[in-house]
């Protein structure tokens, strides 16, 4: 039975800076194997972030939600039941499906999580989320009930996107900001779904609190999209590798900008692509390697289609009024 619901979610990453207390669950024997707990660091964010991952192979491919990595300039695993810590890069992902795969840096003989049959969920079933609840850097679990299947839902990134995601599976398990690449597991400890959302009892969020229902991407999705992503097929919504970086950080335009639509330039990277293009905080950026830019997020979907060191071409208007085209090349930076 499919449900649709025109919903807004906060995704279930992590802040670091926030402090997240109460941090108890309900335990359900679950014994979590296979389950890594995921930090970043957002460089040009001057921030961390956290999050969790389920281990696809004993070399360390790791399956994760692709926010638990948007934006970070480096990423660490740790096995919290060896402590043992691994740097990782980002093999490619896929903000759609919000589906990323991670490869962990010299690693071997991990344990691996065991996958079910997530076609068989059905409402009632017992299902357990395992998760990194608060940052904690431990492993969580919560227990609950499968409350709905083929659920749609709305969510809006960083960068203003707003993407359906569809087909997922509710549970009344307790989650919070952290839990996301988490596993939702059946009774028998398989692996049916990767916890990607949830909502507390009158609205969508992960403001620090506990939530009453998770939302869980079908393993069978996001193991499908992990092979195309390991296999190294791009498509429309799948990006391989490296991601090209511009050097902006970008808004929307206001009365007081130069051109009524557009992306309005909030910061440079200080000899980033763009500043040493010459473009500058108070510029709007009308359109990118030939494509017009009408809101800030049109910017990083353009963007995904490009490869570091593409020379693109950037029309933008200055503070003046004076409209200029720049050549611009790309550099290498953070996952969207």
């Amino acid at each position: 039975m499919r449900h649709s619901r025109a919903l807004l979610l906060t995704l279930a990453c992590l802040a670091v800076a926030a402090t997240v207390a109460g941090l108890a669950r309900a335990r359900s024997g679950a014994s979590g194997d296979g389950v890594v707990v995921i930090t970043t660091q957002l460089g040009f964010q001057g921030g961390a972030a956290a999050g969790t991952g389920m281990v696809l192979t004993s070399s360390g491919r790791v399956l994760t939600n692709n926010h638990v990595i948007a934006g970070a300039t480096s990423v660490r695993v740790t096995v919290p039941k060896t402590h043992r810590s691994y740097s990782a890069h980002v093999v490619g992902y896929d903000v759609a499906d919000d589906v990323a795969v991670l490869k962990l840096d010299g690693a071997s003989g991990l344990a691996t999580v065991t996958r079910g049959s997530s076609s068989s969920v059905a409402v009632g079933d017992t299902v357990t989320a395992v998760g990194n609840a608060g940052g904690s850097g431990s492993i969580t679990t919560s227990g609950g009930k499968v409350t709905r299947i083929g659920e749609t839902i709305s969510v809006r990134d960083d960068h203003g996107r707003v993407e359906e995601l569809t087909d997922l599976i509710q549970a009344s398990t307790r989650v919070q900001p952290g839990d996301s690449g988490g596993a939702l597991l059946d009774g028998n400890g398989r692996v049916v779904g990767m916890i990607t959302a949830a909502s507390g009892s009158r609205r969508f969020r992960f403001d620090g609190a506990s939530s009453n229902a998770a939302f869980a991407i079908r393993i069978a999705k996001a193991s499908g999209i992990a092979q195309q992503i390991v296999a190294g097929r791009r498509s429309a919504v799948v990006h391989i590798g490296p991601t090209a970086f511009l050097g902006v950080s970008v808004g929307a335009v206001d009365g007081s900008s130069p051109a009524t639509s557009g992306a309005l330039i909030a910061g440079v990277v200080p000899d980033g692509p763009a500043d040493s293009a010459g473009l500058a905080a108070g510029d709007v950026i009308t359109t990118v390697a030939g494509k017009p830019v009408a809101a800030p997020s049109d910017i990083s979907t353009i963007l995904l289609t490009k490869k570091p060191g593409a020379r693109i071409a950037v029309a933008y208007v200055e503070r003046s009024g004076a409209r200029h085209t720049a050549t611009v090349t790309l550099g290498s930076g953070p996952p969207q």
